[in-house]
């Protein structure tokens, strides 16, 4: 039987910046962290990481360190995807080499497709890539859904080992992990949904939250997977302010002030990102108070 790529909490990693560069010294300090925290897996240069803002050069250094850093503890997931399908294999080519356990491509953005179209884009990646392969569903940033049908015949060639699914429309993810049992591994995309889809099955969540609390979703999916669920269930409700202040503006604006205010790197990011307004600043030290991880 397959193994999962990881079970548990895995962070999608911010890319601390200063100066306008990448901080190389804080990204290590934030892999050290996550490690110590009890993450289960890293994700590089994903949506998180602010790839669309890097160069070429610079995702394959962040990449690069992550890896270096993590120091084979825990799997490294690069993220490889852009509405550009030849640019994906273009990622993959960079990164293949460096020592990551796969990547995840997320479901073209803007220049949205059918779903035969969908699967033509993933299917042309899969044979022109060798890292196994993480779709990522995220209908709420593409305004794109893909279907449990293109996910059916996606498994069939055995390269998409994962699906990342960052969807609220529970009665269609399952459907979706009908369509994919026992042949990819499900994983949770939103914070606020992971008791329910660990519930539904999901091996996991591949979390923004943990960027700031990986001790927390740490314990929260490890206490499902022991079947301690009243404690997952206790921890997913204690999280909730934090994760309504992480995605009260688009991610990473919030997360790189909440990691600034605990002292773990810049808020420094590219535009069009810019620095928090007030209101998330206000939710975001509430949150991190009553979590412990601010003082007053």
């Amino acid at each position: 039987m397959r193994e999962p790529l990881f079970r548990g909490s895995a962070t999608a990693l911010i890319t601390p910046m200063r100066d306008g560069k990448v901080d190389v010294a804080a990204l290590n300090r934030l892999v050290y962290m996550q490690i110590a925290g009890g993450t289960s897996a890293l994700v590089s240069c994903g949506t998180t990481g602010e790839p669309s803002t890097l160069s070429a050069e610079e995702r394959e250094l962040v990449v690069r360190e992550t890896v270096a850093a993590a120091r084979g503890q825990i799997p490294v997931i690069c993220g490889t995807g852009s509405n550009n399908t030849q640019a994906v294999i273009e990622n993959e080519k960079r990164f293949r080499d460096l020592g990551c356990a796969a990547q995840l491509v997320v479901t073209p953005y803007y220049n949205k497709t059918t779903q035969e179209g969908l699967y033509a884009h993933f299917m042309h990646i899969a044979e022109n890539t060798e890292l196994p392969i993480i779709v990522y569903n995220v209908p709420g940033r593409t305004n794109l859904d893909i279907a449990p049908e293109t996910l059916s015949r996606l498994c069939e060639s055995g390269r998409f080992v994962a699906l990342k699914e960052s969807s609220y429309d529970l009665p269609r993810v399952m459907e979706k992990m009908n369509a994919v049992e026992g042949k990819m591994d499900v994983y949770c995309g939103n914070d606020d949904m992971v008791y329910p889809m660990m519930a539904l099955g999901a091996q996991g969540v591949i979390s923004v939250a943990s960027n700031v609390a990986p001790m927390l979703m740490s314990d929260m999916t490890e206490s499902w997977l022991r079947g301690d669920h009243d404690r997952a269930r206790k921890l997913q409700l204690e999280v909730l302010p934090l994760v309504c202040a992480l995605f009260n503006e688009v991610s990473p604006i919030p997360c790189k002030f909440a990691m600034a205010l605990m002292g773990l790197c810049e808020e420094d990011m590219r535009l069009p990102l810019i620095p928090a307004g007030e209101k998330t600043r206000e939710m975001m030290r509430t949150a991190l108070k009553d979590l412990q991880l601010i003082q007053d």
